[in-house]
């Protein structure tokens, strides 16, 4: 099974990390895991301001810090993963790359904030469940 697993560096993701650890116990076979990190972009006149160069280190730098943990997590229940940053809206580089990888399934985060502030704001668990092909699992 290929499961992708979304984190941002918050406590909220490292709880997906470990639904996926307790849900990875209870296969056959481990499942491969695809840790993914979505870096929102920046504004076009901070990237302007930064350059090329600093762009990219800047989101290399956002994507190890995020993944950092997860990371750990990971490696620690001895479950094998590739690493992948993307630049994009988090909610719609979840899906594209869950489509992509042909991924069985996605694992997310939620921090779970209420119906009310999610038809203003949106979540991104919210929008990667109406959008996602396959079934996505959601900790908090």
């Amino acid at each position: 099974m290929k499961i992708l697993l979304a984190v941002d560096g918050s406590e909220i993701g490292l709880a997906a990390v470990r639904h996926l650890v307790e849900f990875g116990k209870s296969l056959a076979e481990p499942p491969s895991v695809i840790l993914l990190y979505a870096d929102p972009p920046l504004l076009r006149s901070v990237a302007l301001e930064l350059g090329n160069d600093g762009v990219e280190r800047y989101h290399a730098e956002n994507g190890a810090y995020a993944m950092k943990k997860a990371r750990t997590a990971l490696k620690r229940a001895q479950l094998p993963f590739v690493e992948k940053i993307v630049v994009g809206e988090p909610a719609e580089s979840i899906v594209k790359q869950a489509k992509a990888s042909k991924a069985d399934m996605v694992v997310v985060g939620t921090h779970g904030r209420g119906a009310l502030k999610q038809l203003f704001v949106g979540s991104v668990a919210l929008k990667v469940i109406a959008t996602s092909p396959v079934p996505v699992l959601v900790a908090r």
